[in-house]
């Protein structure tokens, strides 16, 4: 068995551009919002769909973060989004992060639709949805080194 520095000397880790950590992020369902609640940092996991390049999340009345975005400015409220897929064995894999400003989706026909595509797995009607602008889009890619 590889001692922890050799398995960390024998990966790379690589930018991904702003494309492929779309897609990455679009090939998985699961992630993690981070926003500020009071003046806090909160995480909560959620499932996701990428839709013509946001991020749209569902969420239920008297969620934090409903909340936050019925309340808010025109800009919206400033979040950040991790989904990855990193292999615990070999601690290879991808993460990405979409950090920009998240607005409730309040178009009947788009919330329709993103009711039909995202379905909830936690025990909460989900009756709101948000759409996350990734302004700012990193990524990082560990693989093997060659």
């Amino acid at each position: 068995m590889l001692a922890w520095a050799d398995r960390e000397a024998s990966r790379c880790c690589t930018e991904l551009d702003r494309a492929e950590a779309l897609r990455l992020l679009g090939s998985v369902s699961l992630g993690r919002i981070v926003f500020t609640q009071d003046a806090l940092p909160a995480i909560r996991p959620v499932n996701h769909l990428l839709h013509h390049g946001e991020v749209i999340i569902r969420t239920h009345e008297g969620a934090a973060l409903t909340s936050l975005t019925e309340h808010a400015e025109d800009e919206g409220v400033v979040v950040a989004y991790e989904a990855d897929a990193i292999d615990p064995a070999t601690h290879c894999g991808w993460s990405v992060v979409v950090t920009g400003y998240c607005h409730l989706v309040t178009d009947p026909d788009d919330l329709a639709h993103y009711q039909a595509l995202l379905h909830p797995w936690a025990d909460h009607r989900m009756s709101y949805a948000l759409r996350i602008r990734p302004d700012l889009v990193t990524g990082l890619r560990l693989s093997p080194r060659a």
